[in-house]
């Protein structure tokens, strides 16, 4: 039997076929030559998701589905025809108040998904399935990405920038660096530069003697420092998580960048309340997002920390990627949780990126950042959470926010209220001799 083998498109036909005949495990395997285990992992990695009604029924994954009185929950009704009861409306499950998920018990039991189920005409649940052509570009995307970008923890990206950084400051190329210092550094020339390009180190681009004088590439790519940092916690298993905990308040984190290579606002926002929080940092890496959390936790208390914030959900940027540090604080406490959505979906946490668009009335997109101190960005932002929004019943995320959670906390974090009549959305708050800072 092979082992330490890569499956192949080939194979994994095999597999959604004798999962769609109802084929065991150990059966399959064995006509490709695989352990069943092997199977088993490999149908439970690629799962896709399918919100599916069946004949005559829409989608319907509420375990109060049958029973259900429900009606009008949206008045006017938003569905493109009417219905007697809300539970035939496909908006149902989003809207309803009292809507509890139901998963089917045979997806909790091999072979996890529907492909060969005789029930699936007549079910409304959410339905899962595997598919070779989704599995393999699955695959494909996982092994291009662990081939590329950066294979270093913090901590050894830490000791390599003591080494080199002062050296580049000297004026010394990177050739010069590693030729005589082998024995410290055991990496070539290339990946050096690869890494000062990426900003891991103190030292930048400009600092090295020769390498602004070439074109920089066309085409940025994002690298990632732990790259099976999503493993456990993509955009699924986000909704997975919150199906299990459906009143955990959602947080968003973001950052807004003016000009790239300068200064950057790491944003969070507090979904309910449409509150947000900014802080200035010097470089857009991962360490500044690690110490503002540790900064945010000191202040307000561990379990204030937990309360307000059990839940993130932010996207795949570089700096975002050891959530494992955003999660646990130094005692090896848990306080909270980290997910990321899909590539390019910044849409998947739209209410962040709604209210950043405050922020650019201030800052336009590509100007530097450079000349504003965190005093600046705190005033800025007390005059766009003082700003009242119709989604808020036309109160402010200021007045919001500390009916939720209390005045204690927005004096903790220096966040004042901005008279209604005061609050001033123009870049003249972060001038000298604009609003006084509150």
């Amino acid at each position: 039997m092979a082992k330490n083998q890569h499956l192949h498109l080939e194979e994994r036909i095999k597999i959604e076929n004798g999962l769609d005949n109802r084929r065991s495990f150990k059966a399959i395997g064995k006509e490709i030559g695989k352990d069943c285990t092997t199977i088993s992992k490999e149908v439970k990695k690629h799962l896709t998701f399918k919100k599916t009604g069946s004949h005559g029924m829409c989608h319907n994954s509420c375990r109060h589905r049958f029973s259900c009185e429900c009606r009008l929950l949206c008045y006017p009704c938003l569905a493109k025809r009417s219905y007697s009861f809300c539970k035939y409306c496909d908006l149902c499950n989003r809207k309803c108040p009292e809507y509890a998920e139901e998963v089917c018990n045979l997806l909790k039991k091999a072979p996890y998904v529907c492909n060969g189920c005789e029930s699936r005409s007549k079910c409304t649940l959410e339905k899962r399935f595997y598919r070779a052509s989704y599995a393999q570009g699955e695959y494909k995307e996982l092994l291009s990405e662990a081939r590329s970008g950066i294979s270093l923890s913090e901590a050894e990206v830490k000791s390599l920038d003591s080494v080199v950084s002062p050296l580049i400051m000297r004026g010394q190329s990177l050739n010069h660096i590693c030729a005589n210092n082998k024995d410290s550094i055991m990496l070539s020339e290339s990946t050096l530069y690869r890494y000062v390009d990426y900003n891991l180190f103190s030292a930048r681009n400009l600092d090295l003697p020769r390498k602004v004088r070439y074109r920089p590439r066309k085409i940025a790519k994002q690298h990632k420092v732990d790259k099976a940092c999503r493993v456990g916690r993509d955009y699924q298993d986000f909704w997975a998580f919150r199906g299990e905990n459906p009143d955990l308040p959602l947080t968003e984190m973001d950052s807004v960048i003016g000009r790239v290579g300068g200064k950057v606002l790491l944003t969070i926002h507090f979904v309910q309340s449409e509150f947000m929080l900014a802080f200035i940092r010097d470089a857009n890496d991962s360490r500044s997002v690690i110490d503002a959390f540790n900064a945010l936790c000191s202040k307000l208390g561990l379990e204030t920390f937990k309360r307000i914030m059990p839940l993130v959900l932010t996207d795949n940027g570089s700096e975002f990627t050891n959530p494992a540090a955003l999660e646990f604080d130094g005692r090896n406490m848990r306080r909270t949780h980290v997910f990321y959505c899909d590539p390019n979906s910044s849409f998947q946490k739209g209410s962040a990126e709604k209210n950043h668009g405050f922020i650019r009335c201030f800052i336009p997109k590509g100007v530097s950042m450079d000349p504003y101190s965190q005093a600046d960005i705190s005033r800025m932002m007390n005059h766009i959470n003082s700003y009242c929004r119709e989604s808020l019943g036309n109160k402010c995320p200021h007045d919001v926010f500390a009916f939720m959670y209390g005045e204690g906390i927005l004096e903790a974090l220096g966040c004042a209220k901005i008279p209604p009549n005061e609050v001033t959305l123009k870049p003249s708050v972060l001038h000298k001799g604009g609003a006084p800072l509150c």
